[in-house]
């Protein structure tokens, strides 16, 4: 096989941030009724990479909007059957396909208890876009590979037009623009040089913090998903805890930094780690070791980081040869309760 569905679909991120960030007015008009001034918190549903975007959701609500955010488990609607109250609360559920029935019924009862309720979804006639009052579409078309990639890059960017919206940040407007073309751009970024370090590997941590945490969770599940390696996406802050004892040169770390307020604790703990003579594969920075763009808005950052990495473990999976569209035991849609 000479190439495959996951590539193809990397290559398609750029265009579709590109048609996200040209439906802006659609966004717009939605953050507009919101009208999030009496919102006590906003919570934020998702599963896997779903969720990995919500991370990113999170950190862009607190930072912009300063609204505390709340991760929804969805079983205590399923399986404990207890309504929360979410009265005037923003409630944003992302989903690709949107069938998952506990996501259906999450959203459903949110906006039964009176919550604000966004869906930002890949299929737009689906049963979670149709219990939301409002609908963000991420439009990417069909994904053909059981790893999502480009609907995840599309959520974090609908996410982040969403929050600009929201804030009126001009600023992370002015990054969005920018994004579709760093995208393509980071095209032609090799990560090759962690393969050899995989290879050896009992298990792998994927690091970073703030805006850059989901994306570290994302790329730990594409290792585990489609290279089958125990792999771990947590804060550059917990490293420094009790995982930390877990490190060894059979674990390497891949860790990103972004250009903002956690930047020098990352830069302590890569200096500490490469003292200690742990594998480090650093994206980021003066002191990064992986090929990187300049450093944009670190609201967008992470989002472009994950071309790379997708593009490195797809072709690590060849090169394995494990089929990267077709990890075993899983399929597209997952439909938990």
């Amino acid at each position: 096989m000479t190439t495959s569905a996951m590539a193809s679909e990397i290559g398609e991120s750029a265009d579709v941030v590109a048609n996200i960030v040209r439906s802006r007015p659609v966004t717009r008009d939605i953050a507009q009724r919101i009208g999030i001034g009496s919102a006590p918190l906003c919570v934020v549903c998702g599963r896997g990479s779903s969720g990995h975007a919500g991370v990113f959701l999170r950190y862009l609500v607190e930072t912009r909007l300063r609204l505390p955010v709340s991760a929804s488990a969805p079983s205590v609607i399923t399986a404990f059957r207890t309504p929360l109250m979410l009265r005037d609360a923003l409630f944003i559920v992302i989903s690709q396909s949107g069938r998952s029935p506990d996501l259906v019924a999450a959203t459903r009862s949110a906006r039964a208890a009176g919550a604000r309720t966004i869906a930002i979804v890949n299929a737009t006639s689906s049963p979670v876009a149709d219990e939301a009052e409002f609908v963000v579409p991420i439009e990417a078309g069909q994904e053909h590979s059981v790893a999502a990639t480009k609907t995840v890059i599309g959520s974090m960017a609908a996410s982040a037009v969403l929050v600009a919206e929201l804030a009126a940040d001009h600023a992370l407007r002015s990054a969005l623009d920018r994004l579709p073309e760093r995208l393509h751009r980071a095209l032609a970024l090799d990560w090759s040089a962690i393969a050899d370090d995989l290879a050896k590997a009992s298990a792998v941590f994927v690091a970073a913090r703030g805006l850059g945490l989901g994306s570290a969770r994302e790329i730990a599940l594409k290792l585990s998903e489609i290279l089958r390696l125990p792999s771990i996406g947590m804060s550059a802050a917990e490293l420094q805890h009790g995982p930390r004892a877990a490190l060894s040169s059979r674990t390497p770390v891949v860790m990103m930094r972004l250009m903002d307020e956690t930047a020098a604790t990352v830069d302590a703990l890569a200096e500490e780690l490469r003292e200690q003579e742990i594998a480090l594969h650093l994206c980021g920075g003066p002191h990064g070791s992986l090929p990187w763009l300049t450093e944009d808005d670190p609201a967008t950052d992470p989002i472009t980081m994950l071309v790379p990495a997708y593009r490195m473990i797809e072709q690590t999976a060849r090169a394995c040869g494990f089929d990267p569209d077709r990890p075993p035991r899983l399929s597209k849609i997952t439909e938990t309760f």
